[in-house]
């Protein structure tokens, strides 16, 4: 279709359609208003109104996550753009592709309420910015949007002037940014690096290999299998890629700060540890804490020296990491060396009986263990489903929920904002169309955008919420007692999530049985709306995370 003689917003929506955006996660404004509309005309096009901006760029998080797509939200000038600066942090230490079309203050206007000057505060997130302000150039204004976002993995801001968008566009047809991504294939590695970590692996007593995102996206886990039983290697993840192994006998889950105490145990005494499509963030190696003994080798496309101010790795492989793992793994048979390592029966039994956290708590009556609330919740909650986790301090205990793959767990918490998952679960369910998506989250965080669930509602949005209620900020209640502080500033009080489910016409259960969990499930199934499970939770249990980090003297989780 020739986009010749169009109304500028008209041939935008166009082109978005051709860089095959199906889905827009929008809030309207005067500045957004035109181009929304046209993107609503557009055959196949699913457009979902947000009641807030922040959600709906978190939304468009979520799609990414469920599909690999590009995310795509719109907002107004201004105020709509101020609105998503903590969804743009969030993206952008994710690395998570997103486009948000703005609107700009008019070009001619002499005076306007909302003017901004909108660059400065998208960059200082380090999202990119594309000024759309000559009307011959709009093609490549959105070809370079969707270029960064893709190709750099970087959320970008396309802002368009009002005004601007309402001329006539006398250009031709449009090139998508496909046509200009390069696609390089897969990265060998470096033949004599492999030999160092073949090297590495001959000598080593009780390696361990840690994957991570990019061996999800790489297809990479039979690959690492391979290549640990070989080394004898024990297995474990970083928590996006929590899952990839749970079927392995010699898989220990989670690799850092949310790692259970039988795990911790085994890195402490660990002297090689082999990081594959896993960047080692400061979370991942526990400040250091995980693995002191060993010798830290990453394999990866972008091998980074220092890490979050600590160094990284004392190897590097730049590598793809399937094609690095198959490398290492036809080295080491090339030698003929198959290593006993780290596995042994009596390892495996200990693994399968290795505790997680075996601290005792006093629970106060009407209220659960939040450990207990969750090991009720992976036996209920079917396997296939997606789960998306929130943020704060009950994020800790779902993270060990077993027997899931990493393509179905959504986890977006690098900014360490609270209030983001709602939108992102609502996001995955958008993108499934299944109403099989579980979040699990904290009370503080949902209610801080309790307003999407009448856009849930408006949408037909299905999918459950499970609410983890302590009636407080979690994290700041146990920082401020272990201080020897009054806590009373963040505590408020058990919402009570089902009442205002059921305000904003979805359904709402204040939950006083686990027992009755699985029938609650199987009536969620029979009907269509959304739900919300409230899980009252004792406030005197803390995560093993948060009591390390009293011992280290700082509160950052």
């Amino acid at each position: 279709m020739s986009n010749s003689n169009l109304p500028i917003y008209e041939m935008l929506a166009q082109a978005f359609a051709s860089e095959g955006v199906d889905a827009l996660f929008n809030l309207m404004g005067d500045g957004n208003m035109h181009w929304a509309t046209a993107m609503s005309k557009i055959d196949g096009m699913q457009v979902f109104h947000a009641r807030h901006e922040h959600c709906a760029c978190g939304m468009a998080i979520g799609y990414y996550s469920a599909t690999g797509k590009t995310g795509v939200a719109s907002v107004t000038c201004g105020p709509g753009v101020t609105q998503i600066i903590t969804a743009l942090s969030t993206a952008v230490r994710a690395r998570v592709p997103l486009v948000v079309f703005a609107g700009e203050t008019p070009i001619n206007a002499k005076w306007y309420n909302q003017a901004i000057e909108q660059a400065p505060l998208v960059t200082a997130t380090g999202a990119h910015y594309v000024r759309a302000h000559s009307a011959k150039l709009m093609h490549e204004y959105v070809r370079e949007a969707f270029y960064v976002a893709r190709y750099e993995r970087r959320p970008t801001v396309l802002g368009v002037p009002y005004d601007l968008q309402k001329l006539t566009f006398a250009g031709g047809d449009y090139k998508p940014s496909a046509s200009y991504i390069p696609q390089p294939g897969r990265t060998p590695p470096n033949p004599d690096s492999v030999a160092l970590l073949a090297d590495k692996i001959a000598n080593a007593k009780r390696p361990i290999v840690i994957a991570g995102r990019g061996a999800v996206a790489s297809g990479a886990r039979s690959a690492i299998e391979a290549l640990a039983e070989t080394a004898g290697a024990l297995l474990a993840t970083t928590l996006p890629g929590r899952g990839m192994f749970d079927a392995s006998p010699f898989s220990i889950g989670v690799a850092g700060g949310f790692s259970g105490e039988g795990a911790r145990e085994l890195f402490a005494d660990s002297d090689l540890v082999i990081a594959i499509g896993a960047s080692l963030t400061y979370y991942t190696v526990d400040g250091g804490a995980l693995f002191p003994k060993a010798t830290a080798v990453q394999i990866d496309e972008r091998p980074l020296g220092l890490r979050d101010g600590m160094q990284a790795a004392h190897l590097f492989i730049k590598a793809d990491a399937k094609t690095g793992a198959e490398a290492v793994t036809q080295e080491l048979q090339k030698r003929g060396i198959k290593n006993a390592g780290y596995r042994s029966p009596k390892i495996a039994e200990r693994i399968a009986t290795m505790p997680i956290d075996t601290t005792e708590f006093a629970i106060a009556p009407g209220t659960f263990d939040p450990r207990q609330v969750i090991a009720q919740l992976d036996g209920v909650i079917p396997k296939d489903w997606d789960l998306v986790s929130g943020s704060g301090h009950q994020a800790y205990f779902q993270t060990h929920m077993r027997g899931r793959k990493p393509e179905n767990f959504h986890v977006l918490r690098e900014f360490g904002a609270i209030g983001n998952s709602i939108s992102i679960a609502m996001g995955v369910a958008a993108a499934r169309k299944n109403g099989k998506v579980l979040l699990i989250e904290g009370d503080g965080s949902l209610i801080m955008h309790i307003q999407e669930l009448e856009t849930m509602r408006r949408h037909g949005i299905k999918l459950l919420i499970c609410v983890l209620n302590d009636g407080a900020y979690g994290a700041e209640i146990h920082k401020l007692r272990q201080d020897g502080l009054d806590d009373s500033g963040a505590i408020f009080g058990r919402t009570d999530f089902g009442a205002i489910a059921n305000g904003f016409g979805l359904r709402g259960t204040n939950v006083t049985d686990l027992g009755r969990l699985a029938a609650m499930l199987r009536d969620y199934e029979m009907q269509d709306s959304a739900e919300i499970w409230n899980v009252p939770i004792s406030d005197q249990v803390t995560s093993p995370t948060m009591r390390r980090n009293k011992i280290k003297g700082h509160g950052v989780i």
